[in-house]
């Protein structure tokens, strides 16, 4: 009878905590989810708090205000924590990525010398390689560069170990060479890159497989998506939409955010033809002034937005909107924005996200002249987001009554409770069985909130039981 030889046999990987904290997009939750795969094979499992975790990432935006100031407050509270693990004897590799470590790299590391590693957007999947250099040289390293290749390229796998959740993002096109004279995204992210269609499916696929019903495909500009197809041609967005429309299990399919130089005629149609595509689009337009839209370098009018509204209309029916907009850009005049507050009127949104214009160092529109006061961008932002939030509400309002395919994603806050969201993108609750969580379901609405629906099964949940 033989042994095994101890020293023969591959000793176990130290199981090493890492915790990451995300700010801003969609992209960058997929990027943390990412960049934890990438680091699962040197033994790195998800740590819950920064306290006690081996490694600590900050995955930053640099869209919004203050974005870099935020970033050094933190810094210096994960600071404390690196110097106590060191007290007693241990380490915490500090890394900070994404957009604000593209831009301000060097800064970072002249403020906070203690953290170890710096890398962009475009390089977490050479983190492995980045660690080790790390341990080796006992200093920082620093990789904001745009390699030549793309690191969609060099990912492994997504870990399949751990559910992946009912809906999940999906990253096909990064970067952006549109240069709107208010976006730092160009300089951050790079320009365009889109993903072969073959790598897009197959994760797909790997998701369904995992439980996954809806799945949202990102991209700065994801509308610009063109990307090798399987039959070695080149795929557009609308094409790559009705190939996933044909994975079985795959309930719901979303896109965002797009731009709407880029709503081909094809897109329009695929809002038509494929059944799995939800009726709900983000398409910012940012400003109603057809100045301010040439001025932020926009390249289109609001009439060419206004046109392409009819048009998705005209293919859906029942597709519902949602924007993005700028109140306060430099030079904005009041009759600016009341041209915005008009093409609002005449749009009818069921969602929208605004905010006051806030310089990022290196656009074109910091150094413009004519910055709008604070108080005056504020009171714009108030009366522009009064119009908006009574069309959300009047939207959700339109549904009590109605009878709507609800994916439910998840257990609600109270006992028996369930949740999910309905096609247009508004979650959700009602009470149900936890074993419809996965499952999409009809749901009677019955009560609208400003940011939510209430609802009841039908049928009844007893005819569920029965069936």
């Amino acid at each position: 009878m033989s042994t095994l030889n101890p020293v023969s046999a591959p000793a176990a990987r130290p199981r090493l905590g890492l915790h990451v904290i995300t700010w801003g997009c969609q992209m960058n939750a997929y990027d943390s989810a990412r960049m934890a795969d990438v680091l699962a094979p040197l033994g790195y499992a998800p740590a819950a708090a920064a306290d006690g975790a081996d490694m600590v990432i900050l995955n930053t935006c640099h869209i919004r205000e203050h974005a870099t100031e935020k970033v050094f407050s933190e810094l210096g509270r994960l600071r404390s924590l690196k110097e106590a693990r060191a007290r007693a004897g241990g380490r915490m590799v500090l890394a900070v990525a994404g957009c604000v470590a593209q831009a301000e790299g060097e800064e970072i590391l002249r403020r906070a010398p203690y953290v170890d590693i710096v890398l962009g957007p475009q390089t977490y999947h050479r983190l492995p390689e980045m660690v080790a250099r790390a341990a080796r040289a006992g200093g920082a390293v620093i990789d904001t560069e745009f390699p030549p290749e793309s690191k969609f390229d060099h990912l492994p796998e997504a870990a399949s170990a751990s559910p992946a959740g009912v809906s999940a993002f999906l990253s096909v096109q990064e970067g952006c060479d549109k240069f709107c004279s208010f976006c730092v995204v160009p300089y951050t992210r790079g320009a365009e890159v889109s993903r072969p269609a073959a790598s897009i499916l197959a994760e797909a696929r790997r998701l369904v497989a995992r439980g996954v019903r809806e799945i949202v495909l990102l991209g700065q500009n994801v509308n610009a998506w063109h990307g090798e197809g399987v039959d070695g041609g080149v795929w557009g967005l609308a094409r790559l939409i009705a190939a996933l429309g044909e994975i079985p299990a795959l309930t719901r399919i979303r896109y965002t955010t797009s731009h709407p130089s880029d709503m081909t005629d094809d897109l329009i149609a695929a809002h038509a033809r494929v059944p799995a595509l939800a009726p709900f689009l983000h398409l910012p337009v940012q400003s109603g002034s057809d100045r301010i839209l040439a001025a932020m370098n926009r390249r289109h009018r609001a009439a060419d937005y206004l046109r392409l509204i009819e048009r998705l209309r005209a293919a859906r029916g029942d597709l519902a909107l949602s924007s993005d907009f700028i109140v306060g850009y430099p030079g904005e005049s009041a009759a600016d924005f009341a041209a915005t507050l008009a093409l609002i009127r005449a749009t009818d949104f069921a969602q929208a996200f605004s905010f006051k214009y806030s310089p990022r160092p290196g656009t074109p529109a910091a150094t413009a002249p004519n910055q709008v006061p604070e108080a005056e961008k504020a009171a714009r932002l108030a009366t522009l987001q009064e119009a908006l939030g009574t069309q959300q509400r009047d939207f959700n309002a339109a549904t009590i009554g109605r009878i709507l395919p609800v994916l439910i994603t998840g257990r609600g806050r109270h006992e028996g409770q369930i949740g999910g969201r309905s096609p247009y993108f508004q979650p959700v609750h009602l009470n149900g069985p936890a074993a419809l969580i996965g499952r999409e379901v009809d749901v009677v609405i019955t009560a609208a909130g400003a940011n939510s629906l209430a609802g009841r099964l039908h049928p009844a949940p007893e005819e569920f039981a029965r069936a």
